[in-house]
């Protein structure tokens, strides 16, 4: 390849990693054509883009990018692909559920590293941590089920009072005649 080439691959891939916030480092090696296809299509479906790179083009990539990615930089070596998102656990849940459904006996792809809302994970152990990061999508559900909690009390209680009245002056109506 070309240094010209070489160099519009990584001014590419440098705008791919600057549109999204969310990056995952992963080892995809071992899983067949059909595994893999299966995973592009799966992340595809769950909007996550998933690329295969070369180890030196990705680092110059993520140098250039404006972001201090060097903690994630040990761990890229052997075969790489990255998973970037705009939803932050949407990866991680991505290669939990696929481990569970589709490569049992590879165990792949395995989550070298990733940088999610500022922070760095490194190795495969933090994916359950990941999965269990809340999107914003979530804690906004959250907030607004909080909040709607206190007026749901008080007009359950308002309406059971009504009803209570009401068969309270039932009662006293029948016991008048």
């Amino acid at each position: 390849m070309r240094k010209e080439q070489k160099s519009q691959l990584i001014d590419s891939l440098c705008e791919e990693i600057k549109a999204y916030p969310h990056l995952y480092i992963a080892d995809i090696g071992g899983l067949n054509s059909v595994q893999t296809s299966k995973l592009r299509r799966a992340a595809f479906r769950k909007e996550v883009k998933m690329i295969v790179v070369k180890n030196t083009l990705l680092i110059k990539a993520m140098e250039k990018s404006g972001i201090d990615y060097s903690e994630l930089f040990p761990v890229i070596k052997g075969e790489t692909s990255i998973m970037l998102a705009n939803i932050n656990n949407a990866p991680a849940k991505l290669i939990k559920e696929f481990r569970a459904n589709n490569s049992k006996e590879t165990n792949k792809p395995i989550l070298k590293g990733a940088y999610v809302e500022e922070s760095f994970y490194i190795g495969d152990e933090n994916l359950d941590t990941l999965v269990n990061i809340k999107s914003k999508n979530e804690l906004i559900a959250d907030v607004i089920a909080l909040l709607q909690s206190p007026v749901k009390n008080v007009l359950s209680s308002l309406q059971s009072a009504g009803n209570t009245i009401c068969g309270v002056l039932e009662t006293l109506s029948e016991r008048a005649e």
